[in-house]
C-alpha cells in the first residue's frame, strides 16, 4: 500500500512539475490533476486485466505486475492452486471409494431423491439388467419392474430386506436377489442387494436334513415301540415271537445304518484333506469291489432265477494300472458304494459292468455301467444330496439310508476327483469316477 501511495505521489509531481514548467502555478495545477487521471486510467487497465484472469482462472496465465494488483493475483493464484489440490484430493478420494463399491461382492445403487439412477456399480447391472451408463437418472422403478420392489419402495419402510426373484433365475437353477434401502442424506437413497442363493439353499437343505434325519430315526423307533408293546402285552408262541425280535433287529440294524453313515459324512467334512504319502494298489480297490459286489448280488439274486450279470477288468490287466493317493478305506467306500447302488437296483438277469480306462493325459476313470431302471434327468443333479431318493419306497427296500452318494460325493472332492452321471429311463445309467493325474502312478501311458 505504501508503495502504491508512493507511486501516486510521484505521478502527481512529475505531472505538476512538468504543468509547472510549462505554465506556471496554473500549469502545476492542471499538470497535476492530468497526472492523477493518467495513474487512474494505468491502475484501472491493470484491476481489469486480473479481473479478466480471475474470470478464467488459469493458472498458466497469472498476470505478472507488482503492486496491490500484483499481490492480489498472487494470493489468488495460490488460493487456486489451493482449491485445485483439494478438487483433486477429493476426486482422488471419491475414485478410491467408487473403486471399493465396485469391488464389492454385492450390488450398490445410488438414488437421488425422486428415485433416480445416480450410480450403480456392475455386480448390480448384473444383477439387475442395468446400464452404468446408459440408465443413470432413470427411475429405478421404471427398470426393476418387480411387484414385491415396487410395494417395498412405495412402502418406505426399510427396516428389512425383500427378496426378490433373479433376472437370470430358472425353474432348474434358481437366483434369490436380497435388496435392502437405506436412506441417507437430503432425499437419497442407497440400495444394496445380494445374491442369496446359496444361503437359502443351504437352509432348505438344513430343514430337509432335520426332517429326513427325523423322519429316518422316527420310522423304526415307531416300529420298535409297536413291537415292544406287542411282546409286553400279548401272549406270542416262539415262532412269533422270533418272527417280531428279527423285525425289531432289522429296523435297530437300519437305525445303526443311518447314524453311522452321518458319522462318516461329518468326519469327513471336519477331518484335513488326505495327503500324497499313503498310496494303494488299483487292482486291491477293484478286486474288493468284486468281491462285495458279487457276494451283495449273490444275496438279493438267491431267490431269483436270473442272477446279474456281473463283468470286472482282468486281475492281470489291473496290475500294470498302478498306485493310487489317498485315503484308502474312503477310496474302497466310494467305489464300492457305486458298485453296490448298481447290484441293488438292477434287477436280475440285468448285467453290471466295471470298467477302469487310462487316458492319454495321464487321468484314469473308474466307471459302473448297470441296466437298473434309470434316472429321470430332473433327478439327476440332486442325486448326491443327503437323503434325496428318487424312490423312497424302492431305496428301502434295498437297504439305502439316502446317504451313501452324498459320502461318495465328499470322498472324491477330497481326492481332486469329479463324479458324472450319465443315465435314460429304461435302459440303466452311468457313474463315472475321473481321478487326476496327480494322484496316480506307475502306469505305462498308451502309446
Amino acid at each position: 500500500m505504501l508503495w502504491r501511495i508512493s507511486f501516486f505521489l510521484l505521478w502527481q509531481l512529475a505531472g505538476g512539475g512538468l504543468g509547472w514548467w510549462q505554465g506556471g502555478p496554473w500549469g502545476a495545477a492542471l499538470g497535476a490533476a492530468i497526472a492523477a487521471w493518467a495513474w487512474f486510467v494505468w491502475d484501472l487497465l491493470r484491476g481489469v486485466r486480473v479481473l479478466r484472469w480471475l474470470r478464467t482462472g488459469d493458472l498458466a496465465s497469472v498476470p505478472s505486475m507488482r503492486g496491490i494488483w500484483g499481490e492480489a493475483a498472487d494470493r489468488a493464484r495460490r488460493l487456486l492452486r489451493k482449491q485445485e489440490a483439494q478438487i483433486r484430493d477429493s476426486q482422488d478420494r471419491l475414485q478410491e471409494i467408487l473403486a471399493a463399491l465396485q469391488a464389492s461382492p454385492n450390488g450398490v445403487v445410488l438414488l437421488d431423491a425422486q428415485g433416480r439412477i445416480e450410480w450403480c456399480n456392475q455386480m448390480a447391472a448384473n444383477q439387475f439388467g442395468f446400464d452404468a451408463q446408459r440408465d443413470v437418472m432413470q427411475s429405478i422403478g421404471n427398470l426393476l419392474r418387480n411387484p414385491e420392489f415396487t410395494a417395498y419402495f412405495a412402502a418406505k419402510d426399510f427396516t428389512s430386506d425383500v427378496v426378490l426373484e433373479g433376472r437370470l433365475s430358472t425353474p432348474s437353477r434358481p437366483v434369490r436377489i436380497s435388496v435392502h434401502l437405506h436412506p441417507y442424506g437430503d432425499g437419497r437413497t442407497l440400495l444394496l442387494s445380494r445374491d442369496v442363493t446359496a444361503l437359502e439353499q443351504a437352509d432348505a437343505m438344513r430343514r430337509d436334513f432335520v426332517a429326513n434325519v427325523s423322519h429316518e430315526i422316527r420310522t423304526p423307533l415307531t416300529v420298535l415301540t409297536g413291537f415292544v408293546e406287542t411282546l409286553q402285552t400279548l401272549p406270542l408262541s416262539a415262532d412269533e415271537r422270533s418272527r417280531y425280535l428279527g423285525m425289531m433287529a432289522q429296523q435297530a440294524q437300519r437305525m445303526q445304518s443311518v447314524v453311522q453313515d452321518l458319522l462318516t459324512l461329518s468326519r469327513l467334512e471336519g477331518s484335513p484333506l488326505p495327503g500324497m504319502a499313503e498310496w494303494t494298489p488299483v487292482q486291491s480297490l477293484m478286486q474288493r469291489c468284486e468281491e462285495e459286489g458279487r457276494a451283495l448280488s449273490t444275496l438279493l439274486t438267491q431267490n431269483q432265477q436270473r442272477p446279474h450279470a456281473m463283468r470286472f477288468p482282468a486281475a492281470d490287466l489291473l496290475r500294470a494300472e498302478g498306485e493310487i493317493a489317498g485315503v484308502p478305506a474312503e477310496l474302497q467306500s466310494a467305489l464300492s458304494n457305486l458298485v453296490n447302488n448298481a447290484v441293488r437296483y438292477t434287477p436280475g438277469g440285468g448285467s453290471i459292468e466295471v470298467q477302469w480306462l487310462r487316458k492319454e493325459d495321464g487321468s484314469a476313470v473308474f466307471s459302473v455301467h448297470d441296466t437298473g431302471p434309470g434316472i429321470a434327468p430332473e433327478h439327476i443333479p440332486r442325486l448326491t444330496e443327503r437323503f434325496y431318493r428318487v424312490d423312497r419306497s424302492r431305496s428301502r427296500e434295498t437297504g439305502g439310508t439316502g446317504l451313501g452318494l452324498a459320502i461318495v460325493k465328499h470322498v472324491l472332492q477330497r481326492h481332486g476327483a469329479t463324479l458324472d452321471i450319465a443315465s435314460t429311463l429304461g435302459k440303466g445309467s452311468v457313474f463315472s469316477v475321473t481321478f487326476p493325474a496327480n494322484r496316480l502312478r506307475g502306469f505305462s501311458l498308451p502309446g
